[in-house]
């Protein structure tokens, strides 16, 4: 547990790195805490906070930089956020990929790191179900969801299905499963298989993997922006080696995807640090992320990433402001 000296000195150790980007030495922090103390006192505290692996002293230097425990510490429990410096900003109702898009430039531009928006998540539920007989075992599967939305999906069974049977199959989906999520129908399909004939419930139990195979494919997209501002952040140009895991990850997009996706889950602006998340495992990175919503349900995520080393106050403002632009321009475009 620090006291109050301690946790005042790493807050003005923290900001003047962030500001300066410079190892901050004992005459220096001095200064910026404003507090009346030795220099001998200041570095016995220094050496407790890089005892505690909240700071650390790089080789090339005698003043110190703050870890992601560090910054994290002070995210958490130090980190003043003064609100409506965006506010006049705005995101103009049009179609939702536009919105979208526009999302990510702002984030980028404000933040001049690099925005990223995940789409909003596609319905799950389907609306109606229908099977085509292409050829032998070789089936066509027509979803539509409640938004009239289309997914065909070619599947191969190991029997041969008669016409009659993938109506018969269609219509059971049809009368007793619309309006529940792909999951929920197959987790019913496993319970309720023993009263239905074997050959049916393999039909549907296919037809339910296809369905989802073929929603998953059309969401779950995310929208980048200003990745050529990291060329300009110290942090990465004097490190090839750090700019080019992160356009890697841009380039990949799984594991942003998982990251958005966790960052969904909770309520408001949430921090990942580098190195803290085995979802982002680059030392040099941070995200600020915020889910989104369409009338009052989260559909997405979207967020800015950028250097450790960067005005978390400010980007807590920016993704927070972002995030009810897209909630508001999406749900008035519906």
């Amino acid at each position: 547990m620090l006291d109050d000296r301690s946790k005042l000195l790493l807050k003005a150790l923290v900001e003047r790195y962030i500001a300066d980007g410079q190892p901050v030495g004992s005459r220096t922090l001095s200064k910026a805490s404003g507090m009346d103390l030795s220099p001998a006192t200041i570095r016995n505290v220094m050496s407790d906070l890089e005892d505690l692996g909240l700071i650390v002293s790089p080789h090339t230097s005698a003043g110190r930089i703050p870890t992601a425990r560090g910054y994290r510490l002070f995210v958490d429990t130090m980190l003043t956020v003064q609100r409506g410096q965006f506010s006049e900003h705005s995101l103009a109702s049009d179609l939702p990929q536009k919105v979208i898009s526009n999302a990510a430039n702002l984030l980028s531009s404000l933040s001049q790191f690099v925005g990223v928006v995940m789409t909003p998540r596609r319905s799950s539920l389907f609306r109606h179900i229908e099977f085509l007989r292409l050829s032998e075992r070789r089936l066509l599967v027509i979803i539509v969801s409640p938004e009239g939305d289309v997914q065909n999906r070619v599947i191969f069974t190991e029997l041969d299905y008669s016409q009659a049977q993938l109506v018969e199959a269609a219509n059971f989906l049809n009368s007793h499963y619309v309006g529940l999520t792909i999951e929920q129908v197959r987790e019913r399909l496993q319970r309720e298989v023993e009263s239905l004939r074997s050959e049916i419930a393999a039909l549907m139990q296919a037809a339910v993997t296809a369905s989802s195979e073929a929603i998953s494919e059309t969401q779950d997209e995310v929208v980048i922006s200003g990745e050529r501002n990291l060329l300009a952040v110290t942090d990465f140009s004097n490190d090839m080696g750090h700019l080019r895991r992160a356009f890697e990850l841009f380039e990949q997009k799984a594991q942003l995807m998982r990251l958005l996706d966790i960052a969904g889950q909770a309520e408001g602006v949430r921090i990942f640090i580098g190195g803290e998340s085995q979802v982002i495992p680059f030392e040099d990175l941070s995200i600020v992320s915020a889910p989104y919503e369409v009338d009052g349900q989260v559909v997405g995520t979207l967020g800015v990433i950028g250097p450790t080393r960067m005005p978390y106050d400010r980007m807590i403002q920016i993704v927070d402001i972002t995030s009810k632009l897209v909630s508001n321009a999406l749900s008035h475009h519906k």
